[in-house]
């Protein structure tokens, strides 16, 4: 497309505007009507829409009709994510295919059921033949989100039994995209780099024997390098990213879209495009930067106090990007503690000392502690402020590093598991398709002739 295509020219300013003037809803219909908008209520709660085996994350309790802030926690199909993590931790395991197993299936994976399904995935990381030549090679995007998307959509045509619905096929379609999507998002941003910054090309073919976490490290590196503590990191990142709920975003769009019957292609597209949003996937990016900016403006790492005063600038939208923002505390459900961040820290800590990184490490650390008191004193709180998992997840995508551009595509080759299993349980329910009522709000109108207009 020519540049000439996508210049906003004045007459497109002046239709925006007049599509802007037509689209504003006054807030207080929003009250008048009960809306709850955001699919939330005034507390924050999410609006009940479904019920789900394979999820739970939990923040609170309701005591005496008052709800109560718990430390977060977070279930996979029943168990305690720390226990999970301690359980294939503890016996020097990669745990990506075991929990993967758990959430597709629902029980956890005896030896044998684990050497399968490892193998399985393994097999499942052949692409067809020419397709990175033909599909990932031309026309390489600057987003891997969108290179994502546009791989697995193309795959639809490579698939022979691309519309079949029945459980058996769909579960196929996803275990292959849950084994390709390391592939895609590393060949898209190794195309990328080659074609725009003139970097050198190397494509390097996923190994059977190792895990999705090593091959994504094999896959990126021009050597295939890496120490096991960076796979050991990258594999609990990935674990701690596959799952969280029925109702984020990205997996409320799987079940909508699956709740219509379309193909799996489709139905993990739109996810893609909602995980995208920089409301969504896009949080690790930003604390990256704003600690680089906060690394430079900060001239002492381990006073509180200059540390503080510069927290202040980012709620007084007098830093980094002006938004009024402190990138990475925050959530939309835990208040007290996100179990992601508290079992994410221990290694973070491990790798930074690895890579001689410990006092990034203790700035962040600080900004942990601080931020929330910070936040707590500037701001009206209706409920606790605490790091979230994206606080620390860009940080060791830096220390592994990883490109920038490949950050929010490493939460949609975790998440591509959740989206899987939720889109199995949709179909395995057959229920409705999904329609939410809207009300409207217009005055009716008589039809003016074009001449009187």
């Amino acid at each position: 497309m020519s540049s000439k295509h996508s210049e906003i020219t004045p007459e497109i300013i002046n239709l925006a505007d007049k599509c802007y003037e037509k689209s504003i809803i006054d807030n207080e219909l929003f009250v008048q009507y009960d809306v709850k908008r955001g699919l939330r209520d005034l507390n924050g709660r999410g609006v009940l829409t479904g019920l789900t085996h394979i999820s739970d994350v939990r923040a609170n309790k309701i005591v005496n009709g008052e709800q109560i802030p718990l430390p977060g926690e977070l279930f996979y199909r029943g168990y305690n994510v720390k226990d999970l993590v301690n359980g294939f931790t503890s016996e020097n395991r990669f745990g990506f295919e075991e929990i993967t197993y758990l959430l597709l299936f629902g029980d956890l994976p005896n030896d044998d059921e684990l050497s399968s399904f490892k193998q399985l995935i393994a097999d499942y990381r052949s692409l067809p033949t020419g397709f990175v030549r033909d599909i990932i090679m031309k026309a390489p995007s600057k987003d891997m989100m969108n290179t994502l998307a546009r791989s697995v959509l193309t795959l639809y045509s490579y698939d022979d039994r691309a519309d079949d619905t029945s459980l058996p096929n769909v579960l196929r379609q996803c275990l292959q995209l849950i084994a390709l999507f390391p592939e895609f998002a590393i060949y898209g941003y190794q195309a990328y780099s080659h074609y725009h910054d003139g970097n050198s090309l190397f494509i390097h073919r996923p190994k059977k024997e190792l895990s999705t976490a090593e091959n994504i490290l094999s896959l990126l590196r021009a050597d295939s390098k890496y120490t096991p503590l960076e796979a050991k990191l990258l594999d609990l990142a990935l674990v701690l990213h596959m799952e969280h709920g029925g109702g984020n975003n990205s997996t409320f769009t799987t079940h909508v879209v699956s709740s219509t019957l379309t193909d799996t292609y489709s139905a993990i597209a739109a996810a893609l495009g909602s995980l995208k949003g920089p409301r969504h996937g896009g949080a690790n990016i930003k604390v990256v930067q704003m600690f680089e900016e906060m690394k430079k403006e900060v001239k002492d790492w381990k006073d509180d106090d200059e540390i503080s005063d510069y927290l202040r600038k980012l709620l007084h939208k007098e830093a980094f990007d002006h938004q009024g923002l402190i990138y990475g505390l925050g959530h939309a459900i835990y208040s007290t503690s996100d179990p992601r961040a508290c079992i994410f820290k221990e290694y973070v800590e491990m790798l930074s000392k690895e890579k001689g990184l410990y006092d990034e490490f203790e700035l962040y650390s600080k900004v942990e502690e601080l931020g929330p008191r910070i936040i707590a004193s500037e701001r009206k709180m209706y409920k606790g402020v605490c790091i979230n998992v994206d606080f620390y997840s860009g940080f060791v995508y830096d220390m592994l590093s990883l490109p920038a551009e490949l950050f929010t595509p490493m939460f949609a080759i975790a998440r591509i598991v959740g989206w899987s299993a939720h889109r199995l349980e949709e179909l395995s329910n057959n229920g409705k398709i999904i329609r939410p009522a809207y009300k409207p709000i217009m005055d009716d109108l008589d039809y003016i002739p074009i001449t009187k207009r």
